[in-house]
């Protein structure tokens, strides 16, 4: 039996998928459940497994292609007496091509249809993805100036970050009108020149998530107006208390107590304290959350999620510790779904575990608050007390806390960081787990 592969449907959101590596060919034999194909979003790349066994007879999207969800992208043969192997079926092809649109006497937005990929002009064919053809009739782009965007896609194919970028900065002049029903040569606009070295090296493509993460924090340092404020944390009774319990907590639980659950927990109360850090800004408008959904960085093999952790404000410090070990090890095992990368009121980034002592994080948009954890090193400070002060070692920790100027100033930042500080130092270790 013949079975479609379909592009599948990683969120809510997601309306599209980018086909980025296959890990078999035409006429290999797959299992059911393994792993066999990469899809990328604009939210998170997931490894996707093969609902049935067989064997690959057509393969209909390649790398790089944007496909819509449940679209055909692959085919697999159930039934190993109907495989022929020296057919010539069993060779690669790529998504059916659509049709041809000729460009008329005047510029007009092309009419968008999910077959139309392809247009031409009187010297070269060039393709366009339907996002990017519906983005176009959207904002009344002529065919002509469509045709003029450098593409960064494969073979210079116009990807929708193209046309999103050009659009941002699209002058307002108005585009020439063709007459006399002559298709003008295309005015293409000089290619940038590009930076050479004479130092050997190499060049190559960046990561699918290397690129998602560039535009992201880009856009973020673009839109939010980062300030940054520090504090020295005394962890020195967290400490003792992680490495009396750790061997029981790891019996007890199945996996290892961490100094996160412990951050977290300080954030939730403190985020409380201050509902105007777990709020949201859109132009002229805040919204103020209800609930509390903790984004938490997990460094991956090709770059960094930030995976939510929903309703935090209703878990006590156990539940935060299982929540906390759940998000990461799902994240770093490629198991995170794109609904659970959006949706967090706050995030926490701890880039002390490579042993940094500070650092100045980005805001993950559209928060306007992130909290940086940095090294736990034993330093020789002044301790005060009612019979003087005394100079003692103790496991001292910075933090640091990236906010929103635009809706935060100095004085509430560093009152909430104060206060994440206070909980820190003040918790009531002896019953929280």
């Amino acid at each position: 039996m013949l079975v479609d592969v379909v592009m599948p449907k990683m969120g809510e959101s997601i309306t599209e998928g980018t086909v980025l590596e296959w890990r078999k060919k035409i006429g290999e034999t797959v299992e059911k459940d393994e792993l066999f194909l990469e899809i990328g979003t604009d939210k998170v790349d997931s490894e996707i497994p093969c609902s049935e066994s067989g064997t690959i007879v057509e393969i209909l999207a390649i790398a790089n292609d944007v496909v819509d969800v449940g679209t055909v992208i692959a085919r697999i043969e159930t039934d190993e007496s109907l495989v022929n192997m020296s057919s010539s079926s069993l060779k690669p092809e790529k998504m059916p091509k659509p049709k041809q649109e000729i460009i008329q006497s005047k510029p007009s937005p092309p009419s968008i249809q999910k077959k139309e990929k392809m247009m031409v002009d009187k010297s070269e064919k060039k393709f366009y993805t339907p996002v990017v053809l519906k983005i176009v009739s959207q904002e009344n782009i002529p065919l002509s100036e469509l045709e003029n965007i450098l593409g960064t896609g494969r073979g210079g194919r116009v990807t929708k970050k193209d046309i999103l970028g050009y659009i941002e900065n699209r002058e307002t002049a108005p585009a020439p009108v063709e007459e006399h029903h002559v298709i003008p040569e295309p005015i293409k606009p000089s290619a940038p020149q590009a930076i050479t070295s004479n130092l050997p090296g190499r060049t190559e493509e960046m990561h699918h998530m290397r690129k998602m993460i560039a535009d992201h924090m880009r856009k973020s340092i673009e839109t939010s107006a980062h300030v940054y404020v520090m504090t020295d944390v005394d962890m020195t009774p967290i400490v003792e208390f992680v490495k009396m319990n750790e061997d029981s907590f790891l019996v007890k639980e199945g996996f290892k107590l961490t100094f996160t659950p412990f951050m977290v927990d300080a954030v939730v109360k403190a985020l409380q304290d201050f509902p105007e850090m777990n709020s949201s800004l859109s132009g002229t408008s805040v919204t103020y959350h209800k609930n509390i959904n903790v984004g938490l960085a997990v460094a991956i093999e090709n770059g960094l999620m930030v995976p939510a952790m929903f309703n935090c404000e209703e878990k006590n410090f156990l539940g935060l510790c299982r929540t906390v070990s759940d998000v990461a090890t799902r994240t770093r095992n490629k198991q995170i779904s794109a609904d659970e990368l959006t949706g967090s009121t706050f995030a926490i980034t701890n880039f002390g575990v490579f042993g940094v002592t500070i650092g100045t994080p980005i805001i993950n948009q559209p928060n306007v608050g992130i909290l940086g954890i940095g090294a736990i090193k034993k330093q020789a400070v002044v301790v005060e007390s009612n019979q003087g002060d005394a100079i003692a070692i103790r496991s001292m920790m910075m933090l640091s806390l990236g906010f929103d100027h635009r809706l935060i100033d100095g004085a509430g930042g560093a009152k909430f960081l104060e206060r994440v500080r206070h909980y820190l130092e003040t918790m009531n270790l002896n019953s929280i787990i």
